[in-house]
């Protein structure tokens, strides 16, 4: 049985494990396929923990790899990461009621909202204490550090291709599309991101994930709101 936070009064019967171990089946192989090409960029073993511990970024991490390797400066690659991420922006802004209000907490979670424990916590039942949440954000960082050490180790001793594993993070976001899918009201969220990224492509192929959060979010800005059932006396 994995082990559940329900003794937190503060907080619902649900079990963090359970809810991170989809993201633990791609963040290890990609964490490893990260820490592998690192290392195999020249780095030492140690920067690509550090990396995963402090940037905590998968695109812009991969991004980082050949940047760091054709030399360019710290402020071009901080530039580029901000551009990479600026999707987060939006993550953050739909979260603001749910965030805890404790500092600590508050800023961990910003610092470590990547796309998928996005994902997990908006799927969170009503009422999700602090703690839960964090537990949700540390271990879905800590499959992503695992993952990194395991291939930075592994890139460090031997020459071995990882072909294929690259294919995880789009099974992953395939996973939790569907859980998000299973846990909505309407699967209207899901068709406007279908179309958004449809009509995104058409229109500017290179900065389709860009146009097509834009249209996501102005798609909900005007979509109507749901109008609340009466309770019959």
């Amino acid at each position: 049985m994995p082990p559940t936070l329900s003794h937190d009064p503060q907080g619902p019967h649900i079990s963090v494990l359970s809810l991170s171990v989809p993201v633990a089946m791609g963040y290890v192989p990609l964490g490893m396929v990260f820490g592998f090409l690192f290392v195999q960029a020249g780095a030492p073993w140690w920067l690509a923990l550090t990396a995963s511990v402090m940037v905590f970024a998968g695109a812009a991490q991969f991004m980082m790899v050949p940047m760091l390797a054709a030399g360019l400066p710290v402020a071009s690659i901080a530039l580029a990461t901000l551009v990479v991420n600026l999707r987060h922006i939006f993550y953050g802004l739909s979260l603001l009621d749910k965030l805890p209000r404790q500092p600590w907490a508050r800023w961990y979670l910003v610092f470590a909202l990547t796309d998928e424990t996005y994902s997990v916590l908006t799927t969170l039942p009503p009422g999700a204490s602090t703690r839960q949440m964090v537990a949700v954000a540390l271990l879905n960082q800590g499959w992503w550090v695992l993952g990194t050490l395991l291939g930075a180790v592994i890139g460090a001793q031997a020459q071995i291709s990882m072909v294929g594993l690259d294919f995880a993070l789009a099974a992953l976001f395939a996973v939790l599309a569907v859980e998000q899918w299973r846990s909505a009201d309407s699967a209207a969220p899901l068709w406007v991101a279908v179309l958004s990224y449809g009509l995104a492509m058409a229109m500017a192929p290179r900065q389709a994930l860009l146009v097509a959060i834009a249209l996501s979010v102005l798609a909900g800005l005007f979509w109507p709101k749901p109008v609340p059932k009466e309770v019959a006396p």
